[in-house]
């Protein structure tokens, strides 16, 4: 029985499953890969061996952090799930529904920063909307929809990962969530933790894309056969990553605790906020699914482009269950889907740190 908490936050698998999955309008048979918890991009098969590839997310405008900060999340978040078929996006529409209160000088910075950071990863922008909205005071602005045409064959779904395949994670967990609570909370952070740690994480922050990283993926490996499928890291963090993609492909897992790449500057700041960084939103990391014979290829391969790359698990069969190693133990792994980042963030501003 779904409840309210059931929409707090990200929708939950059993919120997705009951209210919108039987309900997508017309079926067309060209949608290969239609909605699924767990799964980034839709795949339509548009003819002579040629897919489209298209996802959306929501555009983030955060007026105490800048435009700068606020247009790259906007951008590059579009852009990670995106790149989680293997390929990079082409083009990008905007809906921006703007609060009121942002100057116009704001909103020009703001818009000239989603223009460059598209330029940069080659995104036409072909259109969208553009208004402001009374009452509007959330840091979600509105939305956007990244688009690519590739070869069919190659492209990549995160619902693709098979039994027996190794779970690489790139660089570290809480990339995202942890630059945001530095940069939202500097006062406390340097008072706390010091300026070096706070001047990393704000640094960490421009590692929060996972484009390079799965397009390298795809140069080394055999597109659906030696890399079968990718994920990329957002709420929930790692191992909610990892949980949606083993829903996604209908797999179990086995997951090595100790393995999962913890950064020394997110564990002090995610331990200021007593919460696990393992959960927290990761922008940056990617999940990819490796046949075993490919994992150190690949492992050296992107160390050569200077990006971490840790075998982490192995995928299941379902019957296998869902499994953790931690502490000297062996458990089941249960993910309640509730990031807990969202709880600190707010819990933060409430009590007035700065």
């Amino acid at each position: 029985m779904l409840t309210q908490n059931d929409l707090n936050g990200k929708i939950n698998s059993a919120a997705f499953k009951e209210v919108l999955l039987p309900n997508t309008g017309f079926k067309r048979d060209e949608v290969i890969v239609g909605p699924q918890f767990g799964v980034d991009n839709a795949v339509v098969d548009l003819g002579n061996k040629l897919g489209l590839v298209t996802s959306s997310d929501p555009t983030s405008l955060i007026p105490n952090l800048g435009p700068k900060i606020s247009a790259w999340m906007s951008v590059h978040l579009l852009a990670n799930d995106m790149a989680t078929s293997g390929f990079s996006p082409q083009y990008a529409q905007f809906v921006l529904n703007l609060p009121t209160t942002i100057s116009l000088s704001f909103f020009k910075e703001y818009w000239n920063y989603i223009h460059q950071f598209c330029k940069d990863i080659g995104v036409s922008i072909t259109g969208g909307h553009t208004g402001s909205i009374e009452g509007q005071n959330s840091t979600i602005s509105g939305g956007g929809t990244m688009f690519l045409t590739a070869p069919l064959e190659q492209i990549l779904s995160s619902k693709n990962a098979q039994p027996g395949d190794v779970i690489i994670v790139t660089k570290e967990a809480a990339l995202n969530s942890s630059s945001i609570l530095a940069m939202s909370f500097p006062e406390t952070i340097k008072e706390k933790l010091g300026d070096a740690i706070y001047d990393k994480a704000c640094a960490n922050f421009y590692q929060t894309s996972s484009l390079n990283e799965a397009l390298l993926a795809k140069e080394i490996l055999l597109p659906n056969e030696e890399l079968t499928a990718m994920h990329d890291v957002t709420e929930g963090g790692v191992l909610g990553a990892i949980y949606e993609m083993s829903q996604a492909s209908n797999c179990g897992f086995e997951i090595f605790d100790q393995q999962i790449p913890k950064g020394n500057v997110q564990s002090e700041i995610m331990d200021l906020f007593e919460v696990d960084q393992r959960f927290c939103v990761g922008a940056g990391s990617m999940l990819m699914s490796v046949k075993k014979n490919k994992v150190d290829e690949l492992i050296d391969f992107l160390a050569k482009n200077e990006i971490k790359a840790t075998a982490v698990g192995e995928f299941k069969t379902l019957d296998f269950g869902r499994k953790i190693h931690e502490n000297g133990k062996t458990k089941e792994f249960k993910f309640d889907g509730v990031d807990p980042y969202w709880g600190a963030f707010f819990k933060a501003l409430n009590n007035g740190l700065k």
